[in-house]
């Protein structure tokens, strides 16, 4: 199973990305955790130690240039498009439990599609996460999927873009599916967070027509409070967690 969670910043993928790999970590499953928003916030939310002092792959300097043979930064030039990435998970990855936690970190020279050593390395990762492991992969990323190339994407089993209602969560949604379109990913779902009662479900079902839900999740102080703490939301209320098992379940089904 190989999870791709996006969505606008704010509406809680962080928070659906770290319930999912508590939730499969719970059934007896490897999970590789795979924070590729360059917020870097999944390792807090999914409260694991010593998360807060792993640095990104895109910090690290001397690792990008010994796989690709070029200083970060370089733009043009001659580098390995293809680095070798196999050992990185058991090298650079930090775990607790049956999760295992990378941090991709993100490209900040020329945007998403820079040629450069960072990005080379990072979608040579990304596809060998996806094409080559065995584990239940989930990747919580940005509003983008710079990290996933055409043929990778394909092999991604799901697409879940988390959305609330507002016009701008929906904006990004349609925005994601354009570019999910492009690079050959079919499977999407939406999830929707911060459910204020039965108005904001038909809102958002009426204004996104064509994408299947796979839930709902109420609006839940508990997982503010959790993510102000920098702990795992595991307090939150009946209904909330009733939602996100509901969820994994649709998912695992």
């Amino acid at each position: 199973m190989k999870i791709a969670i996006s969505g606008k910043g704010g509406v809680g993928k962080t928070t659906l990305s770290a319930f999912l790999c508590r939730w499969f970590g719970d059934q007896g499953h490897t999970v590789l955790a795979i924070d590729a928003d360059p917020a870097t916030n999944l390792g807090t939310a999914l409260a694991i130690p010593g998360a807060d002092s792993l640095p990104p792959i895109t910090e690290m300097k001397d690792l990008i240039a010994e796989r690709t043979g070029a200083q970060p930064g370089s733009m043009g030039g001659f580098f390995k498009l293809n680095p070798k990435v196999d050992d990185l998970p058991e090298k650079i990855a930090i775990s607790d439990g049956n999760i295992r936690l990378m941090v991709m970190g993100g490209v900040q020279q020329g945007g998403s599609g820079c040629l450069c050593p960072e990005n080379a390395l990072l979608k040579t990762l990304v596809s060998h996460l996806i094409l080559g492991r065995g584990e239940i992969v989930i990747m919580d990323m940005a509003a983008g999927l710079e990290h996933l190339g055409r043929g990778t994407a394909q092999a991604v089993d799901r697409l879940i873009i988390v959305v609330e209602p507002g016009r701008r969560s929906i904006e990004v949604a349609q925005r994601i599916r354009t570019l999910a379109k492009d690079i050959g990913l079919n499977n999407l779902h939406l999830v929707g967070n911060k459910v204020r009662g039965p108005g904001d479900r038909e809102f958002l079902q009426q204004a996104i027509k064509g994408f299947p839900f796979l839930g709902f999740i109420p609006y839940d102080e508990k997982i503010i409070e959790a993510d102000l703490k920098g702990e795992f939301a595991s307090n939150v209320g009946d209904p909330t967690r009733v939602a996100l098992e509901e969820i994994a379940d649709n998912i695992n089904g």
